[in-house]
């Protein structure tokens, strides 16, 4: 019956070639930045699922709620804290640190980024540090393109290190049996040397001609960092919910429970917290103020591109690229873990790395027998992973931090646009894979 059902709908059209097309017409319409991405991708996923690719079903399977329900919970705890003052707080202490130069200040948030990136995960991390960003940028008058820009490549470079910085080693790691120190003696040396790589190239790219006038820098200097904890109850609250929170995601694999339900449970006790005592009336409009904080437009982009990519998924298209990949390696470890390199971080640039790095699992799996071992297919897993966490920065739609930033900066009026964007991004993506590519031949290929 469902058969018949999608041969009519698709008038006996192959789903394979019109969930290609619907995906290469809704990227580049995404790219084209005429409409909306969010308006675009749920545009898409209606035709994914009207066209018969994909069931109402199978348009929910294909739905990440664990990311969706990561992003909205940590959106409230930062929402709700950010009214206590501790951003504030905390861009004060980091300008007065760098002696408020606008290129210190950008390597800084840098390295601090990748570094919490690393204990975190990337999303966590960015939205916590992008608008202590935004405030120390509004004072010293500076543009904040660049410094955002700088923390979404830290953020997805420094969670590459870890078991828990980014949903693709999740998923590797589960898969593969391996634990957080395997992920840190795997993979942290090579990540330290792409994010100084990277440092450096910002710096030449935006941080030499950055100033602010000597009056922007005295007026940081001057500023009481403690003058900036306008709400101290709410503050306490807050850094106790989000230590809490914290704890749980690097326990989350002891607790049986995902980092989406974390955050979720964190947001839910911080507005239990904040709300004991309060008038039924004075709790509505402190709900309303707060999910009114959370990028929904950003939440529903996510949407629309998991069942988009759900389609393409569906009719086998990834099956087929992950095929391919395996037989022009002609089974040789050497060549086919470099061929897992760069086929991840490209497809990871213009597809979502998790529905592709859950695909490839099972088939790397399967080549155990012909390798001897299970443990013989580590370098594939480190390779996977380098790829498909790395191939994130190369476009704005390549990782979940990227677009959280994205809402971020444009609620703040700062505009990203996706061409602009990619071409700085995308050559920063080659050197950093380029880089991995060097270091996976001489560790383990």
């Amino acid at each position: 019956m469902e058969e018949a059902a999608t041969g009519h709908v698709l008038f006996g059209l192959d789903p394979l070639w019109v969930s290609t097309a619907l995906l290469i017409v809704t990227y580049a319409t995404i790219m084209t930045e005429k409409l909306n991405r969010a308006i675009v991708a749920l545009v898409g996923a209606g035709l994914m699922i009207s066209l018969g690719i994909l069931n109402q079903e199978q348009a929910v399977e294909g739905i990440d709620f664990n990311t969706l329900a990561l992003l909205t919970g940590m959106m409230l705890i930062v929402a709700i804290a950010r009214r206590s003052g501790i951003f504030q707080y905390v861009a004060i202490v980091s300008a007065k640190a760098a002696r408020a130069s606008p290129a210190g200040i950008l390597a800084m948030l840098g390295i601090v980024t990748a570094f919490l990136s690393a204990l975190l995960d990337n999303v966590t991390t960015v939205l916590l540090i992008a608008p202590v960003t935004l405030v120390i940028c509004r004072e010293l008058k500076v543009n904040a393109y660049p410094f955002l820009f700088a923390e979404i490549f830290a953020s997805n470079i420094g969670g590459t290190a870890t078991l828990i910085g980014d949903p693709p080693n999740i998923i590797i790691g589960s898969a593969a049996n391996l634990s957080f120190m395997d992920f840190v003696y795997a993979l942290t040396p090579v990540v330290i040397v792409i994010l100084l790589v990277n440092c450096l190239a910002i710096h030449l790219i935006w941080g030499r001609s950055m100033t602010a006038t000597a009056d922007a820098k005295a007026r940081v200097m001057a500023l009481d960092h403690r003058d900036a904890i306008t709400d101290r109850p709410l503050m306490q609250k807050s850094l106790f919910v989000i230590g809490l929170v914290i704890l749980g995601f690097v326990m989350a694999r002891f607790l049986g429970l995902e980092a989406g339900t974390i955050a979720l449970f964190g947001a839910a006790v911080l507005l239990l917290l904040v709300n004991i005592g309060r008038s039924t009336e004075d709790q509505h409009h402190h709900l309303i103020e707060s999910f009114n904080e959370v990028e929904w437009i950003t939440i529903f982009f996510f949407v629309g591109l998991f069942i988009v990519v759900a389609g393409v998924e569906h009719a086998g298209l990834l099956k087929i690229l992950a095929d391919w990949m395996i037989g022009i390696s002609g089974g040789d470890m050497h060549d086919l873990g470099l061929a897992m390199l760069w086929v991840s971080a490209i497809l990871s640039a213009i597809i979502d790395n998790i529905p592709f790095v859950a695909t490839m699992i099972p088939v790397i799996q399967n080549m155990a027998p012909t390798f001897g071992s299970e443990q013989a297919l580590l370098p594939l897993w480190w390779s996977l992973s380098l790829g498909a966490c790395l191939g994130g920065n190369g476009t704005l739609i390549g990782a979940s931090a990227n677009l959280t930033v994205a809402g971020i900066g444009e609620r703040a009026g700062v505009p990203f646009r996706f061409l602009e964007f990619a071409k700085v991004a995308f050559p920063l993506m080659l050197v950093s894979i380029a880089i991995s590519h060097v270091y996976l031949e001489w560790r383990f290929l």
